[in-house]
């Protein structure tokens, strides 16, 4: 099914609701905007398999260009609203998008684009115009709200972070499937583990740009279910959320529960959470206290998934088997896990390794970059894939991540990986976040490095830095502990969830010196 489908069925229900203001569209209204949109990419010469890019804040009227790509048998790039004009720009030019999407609260950076994205002969903008584009709301205005004459189903072309390098669009093959002739993999795999159904109300506290809330929104929409945005995630309005709107089901990232945890406890037991009934996570692994309080907190309700924008392989798991293998980020439901060595060999159960996922074909390429594609393969098993990170398998088959490859620490032949540093120091009162990575060191190659923001009325000083070292030592081999401690006001976390890591780590590897604190 498909916001056509409910615009029937149920044109009056809220397809999507911003949580701060309350304001709402329709399935009705969401079908008849998407529609709109489909009429005017025909009509301006695009034609299945062409890109488009949505470059925009959570906007009520966000999943109207979803749905109008998708039904029109194009591929859809969301373009993260913080990046930089030139960031944004490379990444709708590499996609080869021939139509934009903006709107008016980014019109500083989308007035820089003009120039700068050839191929885009379509620019729109909603709620208001800048110089060189035209008006969402008048262009859409002008055509038919009924359905083009054959919808071909549309797909994402998503790009990476970046977190480790240069944002890479994720392509998959496109097909000759219909809109109408049933789910995409995502949507099927998503509404089935985490029991999203049309009675779904879908807390979504992320930006919609990045893939999973892009998936678990529009998934909940295919089934007729609703979606409540917020367009910044704040820790207590997360909660009020929930209540208000009487969510079941909510997409979080451990960061969030984090902070959430070190709320007041009056401020925890004010709000009703005991609608949630689906507490989904992933992004990124989630440490083993924090997951246990949340347990505590909400209940069994929490379901993690370890996958990628690329869908080369799915890992789940449910509370309970998650409290019978504490640390685990489940069982694979889609593709075979495979654990490697640097040499490419299969490694016994238990043992570190790069995780492959192994599938009949291989499942995407990055495009525009062949070179990266072939990275991502096994070198003798082209269709098992990697995302790059590390982990192991138990001898129940449950998977375990260690970090991501590009993160580990090599100290004195030692293998050193940065989450697990990680995921002690963050337990500590006066720390809102942290970053472990290794640093040059003369006779051991690397050592370990932290850089702690702390929560907010606590300052930085030595002593708090002695503080944290002699709390890490109290829960790890001292080998695994920071040499050193720096600190920041601010890390730079993406909204997402992740840690852009590599813009911290740079600055003690390259010829920038000077320390933090």
């Amino acid at each position: 099914m498909y916001p056509g489908v409910h615009a029937k069925e149920r044109p009056d229900k809220i397809a999507h609701l911003i949580a701060e203001t309350g304001e709402s569209i329709t399935y009705r209204e969401l079908n008849d905007g998407s529609n709109q949109l489909a009429q005017l990419f025909w009509d301006k010469g695009l034609r299945p398999g062409d890109h488009v890019s949505l470059f925009m804040e959570n906007h009520l009227r966000y999943w109207d260009v979803y749905w109008a790509v998708i039904r029109s048998g194009l591929y859809l790039t969301t373009v993260n609203k913080y990046l930089t004009t030139d960031e944004a720009a490379y990444i709708i030019h590499d996609s080869e998008s021939k139509a934009l999407v903006t709107s008016f609260a980014l019109r500083d950076q989308a007035a820089g684009l003009i120039g700068n994205i050839p191929n885009c002969t379509v620019l729109l903008m909603m709620d208001g115009i800048t110089k060189g584009f035209e008006n969402y709301e008048e262009a859409t205005g002008q055509y038919s709200a009924a359905p083009l004459a054959e919808e071909i189903l549309g797909d994402t072309m998503l790009y990476s972070s970046g977190t480790t390098g240069r944002p890479k669009g994720i392509k998959r093959p496109h097909g000759e499937k219909k809109i109408t002739d049933g789910y995409n993999l995502a949507t099927q795999l998503l509404t089935e583990l985490f029991s999203i159904g049309e009675d779904a109300v879908l807390l979504q506290p992320a930006p919609f740009y990045h893939s999973a809330p892009t998936a678990f929104s529009t998934s909940a929409q295919a089934v007729g279910g609703t979606v409540v945005s917020m367009q910044k995630f704040e820790p207590e309005a997360a909660l009020r959320s929930i209540e208000t709107y009487q969510c079941n089901h909510g997409l979080w990232v451990p960061t969030m529960f984090v902070r959430m945890l070190k709320l007041p406890p009056e401020t925890r037991e004010k709000y009703d959470v005991s609608t949630i009934k689906v507490a989904v996570h992933g992004a990124a692994p989630c440490p083993v206290q924090v997951k246990k309080e949340m347990i505590n907190w909400w209940g069994p309700v929490l379901r993690e998934y370890y996958a990628g924008t690329e869908l080369n392989g799915f890992v789940f798991n449910t509370s309970e088997e998650w409290l019978a293998h504490p640390g685990t980020v489940g069982k694979p439901i889609l593709g075979n896990i495979r654990i490697c060595d640097e040499e490419g060999e299969e490694v016994p159960l238990t043992e570190i390794g790069t995780i492959y996922f192994e599938l009949p074909e291989m499942p995407f390429e990055y495009h525009n970059s062949p070179e990266k594609t072939k990275d991502a393969q096994h070198p003798a098993h082209p269709n098992w894939s990697t995302l790059g990170d590390i982990g192991y398998l138990d001898n129940e088959g449950y998977l375990y991540l260690t970090d991501r490859k590009s993160f580990m620490i090599v100290s004195g032949g030692v293998n050193i990986y940065p989450a697990e540093t990680e995921n002690i120091l963050v337990m500590h009162p006066k720390v809102a976040d942290v970053a472990v990575f290794g640093v040059p060191n003369r006779d051991f190659g690397e050592e370990v490095k932290a850089v702690v923001e702390t929560i907010e009325g606590v300052g930085h000083s030595k002593k708090l830095a002695t503080e944290l070292l002699e709390y890490c030592r109290e829960h790890l081999a001292h080998y695994k502990c920071p040499r050193s401690i720096d600190f920041a006001e601010e890390l730079p976390r993406l909204p997402t969830g992740k840690l852009y890591k590599r813009l911290v780590r740079d600055k003690y590897w390259g010829k920038h010196k000077t320390r933090i604190v």
